[in-house]
């Protein structure tokens, strides 16, 4: 990790985590004298080049001088996780150079191999809370791997889909540290051999199996009904998907992969969020993809009338996975529920959703698992948001790795200004309860 700090230097009070010549964010006042001596010095200020050149630019905040082009104040997309940048406080903006300085509580922080990663930013005095491990001397945590999984016993969770791939990892993962774990799956006796399975281990296991059909409603009402009966459920993941079929048609005429992918977990997260409301409240987590990047929501054809595209519907449904679930935070917020809404997503891993590509599946599948992630590497960001104590509603954790698609390790990841658009994930959760006829009864946020 390549750590910094800055030296005190003359005029301004820029904080000591950024970088000289950096004004975004500064008021035109303080602009203008950086101009005028710009212009007594010929165009040039007495900055540390070797501080500023090459890589250390590359992960300042946009805006400086010379880089005129850049709307002053804005986040160059390029150079800074554009989700989570923390403009700078209009306080301490002073000038100097850098000088390596362990992570603490006052310092700013940078891992200069975690490309398009929250810990690119040079933040505000202490540590972004989110990160910060609760160590006395202020040491930072920026990842989650299997080692940080904390005791899960006497915790119930509910994980869709997981019978086989991510699902069953993710089932795998809690069942070793401790949960009891109920796997909601449509195939029964696949079901089974995952039970079995995850049984086989070393660790004293506490696994049942509860029928669910996401793309039948009755089964989901059922499934429902069945749950209540546990004493407390602390954790729902919406696991479950299916990836590029053919096109057919479910719940409420809507195309397959949106009904399945997310009508089918909204509808189970309405009937469930009385009794994930109990004892103190439970984390549903919601699983999305790197593929809702560039997808958007077409209400006037969910039903696949006006054209069929696999790879496209596809996108839809997982950003409508990730506006959900954002929107279900805000309004768990607002109706001060002890529920945590968190969403994740699995990079690109090895798993059966790529059964509907035929032979180009089988081929690929397992190139995938060597050279991205395996069904194991996925299921990380799914348990760091189920079990990681520092994780809040709202949070978004993925793969951390090259753009997102691998990594041996998990933690924030990158959501696109679409998925979080609160008008738009207004008007999906209005069409969802047409679509779906339940309605969760929470109230739109206010503001």
């Amino acid at each position: 990790m390549c750590l910094g700090a800055r030296r005190g230097g003359c005029g301004g009070d820029r904080p000591d985590q950024h970088f000289p010549g950096d004004h975004a964010g500064d008021d035109d006042r303080r602009v203008s004298r950086s101009r005028c001596a710009r212009s007594r010095t010929g165009g040039h200020t007495d900055r540390r080049k070797s501080d500023t050149e090459g890589p250390l630019r590359r992960l300042a905040l946009a805006g400086p001088l010379h880089c005129w082009r850049r709307r002053k104040g804005k986040i160059d997309r390029r150079r800074v996780h554009s989700s989570q940048g923390i403009p700078r406080p209009r306080h301490a903006r002073s000038r100097g150079g850098t000088s390596p300085l362990r992570v603490g509580a006052q310092h700013g922080l940078r891992n200069a191999r975690a490309h398009r990663s929250i810990a690119n930013i040079w933040t505000d005095a202490a540590a972004p809370p989110q990160l910060c491990a609760g160590v006395p001397d202020g040491d930072v945590r920026v990842t989650f791997a299997f080692s940080d999984i904390p005791d899960q016993s006497g915790k119930t969770a509910i994980v869709t889909g997981a019978n086989t791939g991510i699902g069953l990892e993710i089932a795998r993962g809690l069942s070793r540290k401790g949960a009891r774990v109920i796997l909601a799956c449509r195939d029964g006796d696949k079901a089974k051999a995952a039970i079995d399975d995850i049984a086989s281990g070393p660790e004293q296991s506490d696994l049942d199996f509860l029928q669910l059909d996401l793309a039948d409603l009755a089964s989901i009402r059922d499934a429902a009904e069945h749950a209540k009966n546990e004493k407390k459920i602390d954790i729902l993941i919406d696991n479950a998907g299916i990836m590029i079929p053919p096109l057919s048609h479910a719940i409420g005429g809507a195309e397959s992969q949106f009904a399945v992918n997310h009508l089918g977990h909204f509808a189970l997260v309405g009937l469930l969020l009385d009794k994930l409301a109990r004892d103190g409240g439970a984390r549903i987590v919601t699983q999305s993809s790197i593929a809702h990047k560039g997808a958007k929501i077409d209400f006037d054809n969910l039903d696949a009338r006006r054209g069929y595209s696999r790879t496209k519907f596809y996108g839809q449904s997982k950003l409508a996975n990730l506006l959900f679930a954002l929107e279900l935070d805000r309004r768990l917020r607002a109706a001060n529920s002890p529920v945590v809404s968190i969403a994740c997503h699995p990079g690109v891993a090895q798993t059966e959703l790529t059964r509907h590509l035929g032979i180009m599946g089988s081929v690929f599948g397992p190139l995938i698992g060597l050279a991205l992630n395996s069904a194991a590497d996925g299921a990380l960001p799914a348990l760091q948001a189920a079990t990681d104590p520092q994780a809040e509603g709202g949070d978004y954790y993925g793969s951390w790795g090259f753009r997102e698609m691998s990594g041996k390790v998990s933690g924030k990841a990158y959501a696109t200004r679409t998925a979080r658009d609160p008008l738009l994930a207004a008007r999906l959760w209005d069409k969802s309860i047409e679509m779906t006829g339940i309605d969760p009864g929470l109230a739109p946020a206010e503001g």
